[in-house]
C-alpha cells in the first residue's frame, strides 16, 4: 500500500497529534512530520498548527457548542482535522472555501465523520465569529493550571492582560552589536527604549542586511535585559551558565567581556559555537553541569539563565501551555535552587550574580530569590533602576527585580531577573 501523500493541512493535523497526544514540543516535531514538503508548504503547515494551538481553548469550546454530543475519544484524528479547519477559517487569512474544501478532503471517504466535519466547518464559516464573540476568549485559551497561578499572583486583571497578549504572535526582536540607531534605520525596525530592535514585517533572516556579517542576532526584548543588568563588563571574566543557544553569551562578548559559556548539552553548545562564529565573537565554551562546575578562577560575574517552565514564551511557543504542568514547575524549582547555590559559591566578595528565567510562575522567580537570600546571607539584592530598563519602570517589581510581562512594551516575553552581590565568602 502506498503511503498517503502529505500536504500542509494533513501535516498540520499530524503536528497537533504530536503535541497534544504525544506531548512532543512543536519545534521538535517539525522536521520528522514536514519532511518532503517545500519551504512554502512547511511554513503553511507550521502556521496552521501554531495558530490552532494558540487558539485551542476557544476552538474546542466552539466545537463543543456546535456538537449535539461529545466526539468519542478514539476520534482524535478527526478532532485535530476540525481544529485546523476552524483555525484557518477564524484566525488565518485563508479563503473560507479553500479552508473548508481542503480540510474536509483530509477525512477518509468512508469515514462516518466526513459529513459532520463538512457541516461543522460550513457552520463555522457562517456563524463562528458571532459564536466566539460570546465567549471569554483569553480565559478559554489559557489552561486552568496557568490561569489559577496567574490570578493568584498577579490578580485577575493582569492575568487577563497576559492571556490576551498570548493571542498575538510575537514580532521579530533583534539585538545588535553596536550602533542600534543605524541598524534600526537599515532594517526598517523600531528601536525600543530598552535597546532592542523590533521588526513588525517578517522575512527570511538570511536575507536581512547584516546577517552575513554578524551584526545582529534574534533575541526577545525581555531576554536581552538580564545580561545588561551586569553593567559594564568590558575586560571582566563572566561565566554564562546554561548558556545555549547563546543570545546572552553574544551580548556579553559583544560588550567586551571574557566569557566562559557553559552548558550540559554538547549539541546545544555546538549550536552556540556556530552562532558565535557567525557573529565573530570570541568565547570559551565548556560542556558541563552548572550545579557541579568549579571555575579555575573566580569570575567577576555569573549569569544564570536557569532551566524553567518557559511559560513566559507562550507568544512564541503556545504549545508550552499544553506540554507543561504544575508538577513540572515543582520539579524545576528544586533544580533552580541547586543551580543558584552553585553559582553563589563561584563568586568572591564583590562579585555579581544575575539570575533569570523566562517564566511567569512566581515559584521560579520571586520565591526562588526570597528563599536564596534567606538561606545564603553572603548575598544581598542589588535593586534594578529604571535607567537600566530604558526608563520603563513597569518592568521593575516592588522588590527591585525585573518582572516583564507579555503585555508590556507592545509585547515581550515574560521574564524574571534578580541581581545579587556577594558581600562575603561562604554560606553561613
Amino acid at each position: 500500500m502506498n503511503a498517503p501523500s502529505i500536504n500542509p493541512r494533513n501535516a498540520a493535523a499530524r503536528l497537533l497529534g504530536r503535541v497534544l497526544q504525544k506531548h512532543q514540543p512543536l519545534e521538535e516535531a517539525l522536521d520528522p512530520v514536514l519532511q518532503g514538503l517545500s519551504p512554502r508548504d512547511r511554513a503553511l503547515a507550521r502556521a496552521i498548527a501554531s495558530t490552532s494551538i494558540r487558539h485551542l481553548g476557544i476552538i474546542d469550546q466552539l466545537i463543543g457548542k456546535m456538537l449535539d454530543r461529545p466526539m468519542p475519544e478514539k476520534a482524535q484524528d478527526i478532532r485535530h482535522i476540525l481544529r485546523i479547519g476552524i483555525a484557518q477559517i477564524l484566525f488565518m487569512e485563508v479563503p473560507s472555501h479553500a479552508a473548508v474544501h481542503d480540510t474536509v478532503s483530509l477525512v477518509p471517504e468512508r469515514s462516518k465523520h466526513k459529513g459532520l466535519v463538512n457541516a461543522l466547518l460550513r457552520r463555522t464559516d457562517r456563524q463562528g465569529q458571532k459564536l466566539i464573540a460570546q465567549m471569554d476568549i483569553p480565559r478559554a485559551n489559557t489552561p486552568e493550571w496557568l490561569w489559577d497561578a496567574w490570578v493568584g499572583h498577579y490578580g485577575e486583571e493582569i492575568a487577563r492582560e497576559i492571556a490576551t497578549a498570548h493571542l498575538t504572535e510575537a514580532e521579530l526582536d533583534l539585538s545588535v552589536k553596536n550602533n542600534p540607531e543605524k541598524w534600526a534605520a537599515d532594517l526598517e525596525a523600531t528601536l525600543l527604549p530598552t535597546g532592542t530592535l523590533r521588526r513588525s514585517t517578517m522575512s527570511s533572516l538570511k536575507e536581512l542586511q547584516g546577517f552575513d556579517t554578524g551584526e545582529w542576532w534574534v533575541q526577545d526584548a525581555a531576554a536581552a535585559l538580564p545580561a545588561r543588568l551586569l553593567g559594564d563588563v568590558a575586560g571582566e571574566l563572566v561565566i554564562d551558565l546554561c548558556a545555549a543557544p547563546g543570545g546572552k553569551t553574544a551580548q556579553l562578548a559583544a560588550a567586551g567581556a571574557d566569557v566562559i559559556a557553559l552548558d550540559r548539552s554538547k549539541n546545544r553548545l555546538k549550536r552556540l559555537e556556530e552562532n558565535m562564529a557567525r557573529l565573530n565573537l570570541p568565547v570559551t565554551t565548556v560542556v558541563g553541569d552548572a550545579a557541579t562546575f568549579t571555575p579555575e578562577k573566580a569570575p567577576d560575574a555569573v549569569l544564570l539563565d536557569a532551566p524553567c517552565s518557559s511559560t513566559g514564551t507562550l507568544r512564541r511557543h503556545p504549545d508550552v501551555a499544553y506540554l507543561k504542568s504544575q508538577a513540572d514547575v515543582d520539579k524545576l524549582t528544586d533544580l533552580q535552587s541547586r543551580l543558584l547555590d552553585a553559582a553563589s559559591q563561584m563568586l568572591e566578595p564583590g562579585g555579581l550574580l544575575v539570575y533569570s528565567v523566562c517564566s511567569l510562575q512566581p515559584e521560579e522567580g520571586e520565591a526562588q530569590i526570597a528563599a536564596l537570600l534567606e538561606r545564603d546571607p553572603s548575598l544581598e539584592r542589588e535593586p534594578i533602576q529604571p535607567t537600566e530598563t530604558g526608563g520603563v519602570s513597569e518592568l521593575i517589581n516592588p522588590q527591585g527585580d525585573l518582572r516583564s510581562l507579555p503585555c508590556h512594551l507592545g509585547g515581550m516575553d515574560g521574564f524574571y531577573a534578580a541581581r545579587l552581590r556577594k558581600i562575603y565568602t561562604g554560606i553561613a
